[in-house]
């Protein structure tokens, strides 16, 4: 083997690694950041946060133009079952409760509705969140909770470590 094809073998693992995490935004420190825009979509289709948060801080950017009135976006946890009936109450509710019904249980966590060019930042618990347990996060706006949802994953932190690529440093431990 020449030196440019050690090269490249030794990379393959790390370009793997990278491809294979193309969609997940990890963090290792408990700080996620999501974007929504005016095609109605999130940035990430899976979020993941180590089981060694005891909280995660969350900020939403909605980079489009459109007007929360018009087409706002908010970012809703909740376990993957209760997605439909919180969207179907949320509509009940309106733009004025955000699309999401007063003091529901089942929603785990939520942003208010931005529109386009503002940002908004939650902090919430995972006490009550079960690593490897089964939790959407989605769009309460109507007709967008089809479109606009993910998954939320509270990871140990040996799935996040064997998300990396060998030699990598964790961020935030």
């Amino acid at each position: 083997m020449n030196t440019h094809q050690v090269r490249r073998t030794a990379l393959l693992p790390i370009a793997l690694a990278v491809a294979a995490c193309a969609d997940v935004a990890h963090a290792g420190n408990c700080q996620l950041s999501v974007e929504a825009n005016d095609m109605i979509q999130f940035n990430a289709r899976a979020l993941q946060v180590d089981a060694g948060c005891s909280e995660v801080r969350l900020t939403l950017h909605h980079v489009g133009k459109m007007e929360a009135h018009v087409l706002g976006h908010d970012w809703v946890l909740a376990r993957s079952a209760d997605v439909a009936g919180i969207a179907s109450a949320g509509i009940a509710a309106g733009f004025d409760k955000g699309y999401l019904p007063p003091g529901d249980k089942r929603i785990l966590a939520a942003t208010r509705i931005v529109g386009g060019g503002e940002s908004t930042t939650i902090t919430f618990s995972t006490a009550n969140l079960v690593p490897g347990g089964d939790y959407s996060f989605f769009c309460s706006y109507p007709g967008h909770t089809s479109m606009m949802r993910g998954r939320f994953q509270l990871a140990a932190k040996e799935s996040l470590a064997a998300n990396r690529a060998p030699g990598q440093a964790s961020v935030g431990h």
